[in-house]
């Protein structure tokens, strides 16, 4: 009788598979957050309409994801450098699509996922064109990075109490802290060698809570619909928002604190 097949190398090939895939996005997201114009915003643009295709499934809106996309394509055309850019005619629009599709839709879940797709694209273009924005933006989307790691492997390694087993099962205390320490530790060295501002240091705790929190409420959006991923579109991830989760609440937030900080004052 033969052996029944170990699941050890079937768990090897996912995590390699997780792990190759996971290398090229964050090469992508960096290459196209160097060079920023035309090629981050077509980044954003793709970012942004795969939540929106993704939030209607969750949502149970299937039917009406092309309605909402349509309209979310209005702001994020907007938002090209060869228009407004990142803007608060932007920022407008996008509360502008919102309420139409909650119109047509007559319902708010909908509408709810033009801001949650569109705010994150708005934010990451904004912070790539202030003072210091290479750093700024690529320190934020690192954060994220370095809390999803760091919480993945700290999560697996200790175990522990569960962080919120009623919207993921799998998501420990132990991950939490050590996606915070891992947080803070790159950005200290962020601070160190490329004069990462320190107040941004102490406020990468909090975000990375914050991250932390938008992969949460993703988790629960899935759980609520009854799926494992947001999508299939990278292999051993998931969906965009599945990638995206963490960014999603995080980069608007980073991107107020910079408007915030370099808001024009009277003399």
């Amino acid at each position: 009788m033969a052996e029944p097949a170990a699941p050890a190398p079937k768990k090897a090939n996912e995590l390699q598979t997780r792990v190759i895939v996971g290398v090229l996005l964050i090469g992508a997201a960096l290459l196209a957050g160097y060079f920023g114009g035309m090629y981050l915003w077509l980044l954003a643009v793709l970012m942004s309409l795969g939540i929106m295709s993704e939030w209607a499934g969750l949502t149970g809106r299937r039917e009406k994801r092309l309605l909402a996309m349509y309209a979310l394509s209005v702001p994020l055309a907007i938002m090209s450098p060869w228009a407004a850019g990142a803007s608060f005619l932007a920022l407008g629009l996008i509360l502008g699509a919102a309420m139409f599709v909650a119109v047509f839709d007559r319902s708010t879940r909908l509408a709810a996922g033009v801001i949650y797709a569109g705010l994150p694209a708005l934010a990451i273009l904004y912070l790539r064109e202030i003072d210091n924005g290479i750093l700024i933006m690529l320190w934020t989307l690192a954060l994220v990075w370095a809390t999803d790691i760091g919480a993945y492997f700290s999560g697996r390694a200790i175990g522990g109490p569960k962080l919120a087993p009623q919207y993921s099962p799998n998501k420990t205390w132990a991950g939490l802290i050590g996606g915070v320490v891992l947080t803070a530790a790159l950005s200290f060295v962020l601070h160190i060698y490329w004069e990462l501002p320190f107040y941004l240091v102490l406020l990468s705790l909090p975000l990375a809570v914050l991250a932390q929190m938008g992969d949460l409420f993703e988790s629960g959006l899935k759980r609520k619909a009854g799926a494992k991923d947001s999508g299939t579109i990278f292999p051993g991830h998931g969906g965009v928002m599945d990638r995206l989760d963490g960014l999603i609440p995080v980069a608007p937030v980073v991107a107020l604190i910079m408007l915030v900080e370099n808001w024009p004052t009277g003399s």
